[in-house]
């Protein structure tokens, strides 16, 4: 499975799992079934209610796929944090390669290459760059700086690969603060502590503890001995799991 690490504005490095040729090429024909199936039911509506010949029937599906192709993408993912209908089935969704959130501009930058992309190669452009490239981006990727990861949450599952977990009839929790955080802080927490033990230097140390520090003021926690950052990161991940599951 290829991954992207992608650095947030905190500083924190997280590894995205990114989305497959066929899970975004699956997507894209969703989407663009949605649009012909609203482009063959726009001009049909409009001949029943006055009198259009095939050949002016035909010219409207053409421009208004041509319309509803650039407004569905911008729009959809401009709208739904990078997601269109298709994506969302598919559980996939676009990021910037800075960690910075995707502008308006970035999804326009997509949505008109899009159809470089897909229409006028046939879908062909797109498969090649984005089976090529070493972080899977077609046109529109490169231009706007973004990328395509699976939003697929395995959180849980990971985290009990990497801890021993209790119940709590086994276990009390140290922090119950915890619950006041989300799945998407216990993946950052996760990261900070994979990243640590893969690459224990100076600069990866710096993070946990600026994160261990961040996450005790956000959750009001003051210890009377402090603990190993380390070892509170562990802990809120234990503890979030036991009263989460």
């Amino acid at each position: 499975m290829q991954t992207i690490e992608i650095k947030t504005t905190q500083n924190v490095t997280i590894e995205y799992e990114l989305a497959s040729l066929w899970e975004r090429g699956l997507s894209t024909f969703i989407d663009l079934f949605i649009i012909v199936m609203a482009c063959i039911l726009i001009p049909l509506g409009i001949a029943t209610i006055g009198s259009l010949e095939m050949e002016s029937i035909q010219l409207v599906f053409v421009y208004c796929f041509v319309g509803f192709f650039f407004g569905y993408f911008f729009l959809m993912e401009s709208m739904m944090g990078g997601q269109t209908l298709g994506k969302r089935i598919l559980n996939i969704r676009v990021v910037r390669l800075d960690g910075e959130i995707p502008t308006v501009n970035d999804y326009l930058l997509r949505a008109v290459f899009q159809y470089i992309d897909t229409v006028l190669s046939g879908g062909v452009l797109a498969a090649m760059l984005i089976s090529s490239t070493t972080r899977q981006q077609r046109l529109g990727d490169m231009t706007a700086g973004t990328t395509v990861i699976r939003k697929r949450n395995n959180l849980r599952m990971h985290l009990k690969n990497i801890l021993s977990i209790d119940t709590l009839d086994s276990y009390e929790p140290v922090y119950p603060q915890v619950k006041a955080l989300n799945e998407q802080d216990m993946l950052t927490i996760k990261q900070v502590i994979s990243r640590l033990r893969k690459y224990p230097n100076d600069a990866h140390w710096e993070i946990a503890e600026a994160l261990a520090g961040n996450l005790r003021e956000h959750l009001d926690i003051h210890e009377t001995k402090q603990t190993d950052d380390l070892e509170f990161l562990r802990t809120l991940l234990r503890d979030y799991i036991v009263l989460t599951r």
